[in-house]
């Protein structure tokens, strides 16, 4: 057995289903994360689809966390809506609880909390958003910690509030070299094989830096590594992603609370 000298979370957002409408496939990619991001309903998801996913995410033994996002069920929450800071405060508040509250229900805790799509990348760059999001979440639970991408204003603003943060990166999307995901629209900014997503995450964990696709490195701690449930690669990325940490020594476990 190879020793143990690294340990990182694997997680994947989830319960992205409303209707008859589904995204993703949670039930064969739960077995290889350790915490999982669950829709609270604006962008995706509904009160009977997160019931059934924190269901599942228990079976599993997962760290559950709220993935809240903008009120765009058309645009999966990646179109970016003009909302004033007090009405992204007062909906990711409102996100986080309606997870908590069916979280408690049914026995279980909210862990974390992880913005999702378009209101995740407008608080990497626009103050306002990442301080609404920051306080929100302290307001709800100041040990909650916020999952956010390493040197972005939400980072900042959330450690200026004394919100736990919990670094992320992604093996299935390219980085820029200033710490950006690339856009969607740019050429290679999602990585579809598995193994190539699998020598990424074994990089990120272990050497703490990946290429750029616009040239040099992005250098960068990583807490958890995030796999996109929508990817249409998302259960093989996975599996190959965890094979390949594991051999590697890289002990795949839920993230250690913050200051706990």
């Amino acid at each position: 057995m190879p020793r143990v000298t690294w340990q990182v979370d694997l997680n994947a957002d989830a319960g992205e289903s409303y209707g008859a409408w589904t995204m993703g496939d949670d039930g064969r990619l739960f077995p290889s994360l350790t915490s999982v991001n669950i829709a609270c309903g604006f962008h995706a998801g509904d009160p009977l689809t997160i019931q059934r996913t924190l269901h599942l995410a228990a079976e599993h033994g997962l760290g559950i966390g709220a993935h809240p996002g903008y009120p765009d069920l058309p645009g999966f929450g990646r179109r970016v809506l003009e909302a004033t800071p007090e009405q992204v405060y007062a909906d990711t508040l409102y996100q986080i609880a309606a997870v908590a509250g069916m979280a408690r229900a049914a026995g279980l805790t909210l862990r974390h909390v992880k913005p999702h799509g378009a209101l995740s990348t407008r608080s990497w760059t626009h103050a306002p958003t990442a301080a609404a999001i920051a306080r929100a979440t302290r307001e709800f639970d100041p040990a909650l910690p916020l999952v956010v991408l390493p040197a972005t204003l939400l980072e900042r603003e959330a450690c200026d509030l004394g919100v736990p943060v919990v670094l992320e990166t992604f093996p299935e999307r390219a980085y820029l070299r200033d710490g950006r995901l690339a856009p969607r629209s740019m050429p290679g900014s999602s990585i579809h094989d598995p193994q190539e997503a699998a020598r990424r995450a074994v990089m990120l964990v272990t050497e703490g830096r990946i290429e750029a696709l616009d040239g040099g490195v992005f250098e960068c701690r990583t807490d958890t590594l995030c796999i996109h449930g929508d990817n249409p690669h998302a259960v093989e990325i996975a599996r190959a992603v965890r094979a390949a940490l594991e051999a590697r020594g890289v002990a795949v476990a839920p993230f250690p609370i913050p200051g706990a």
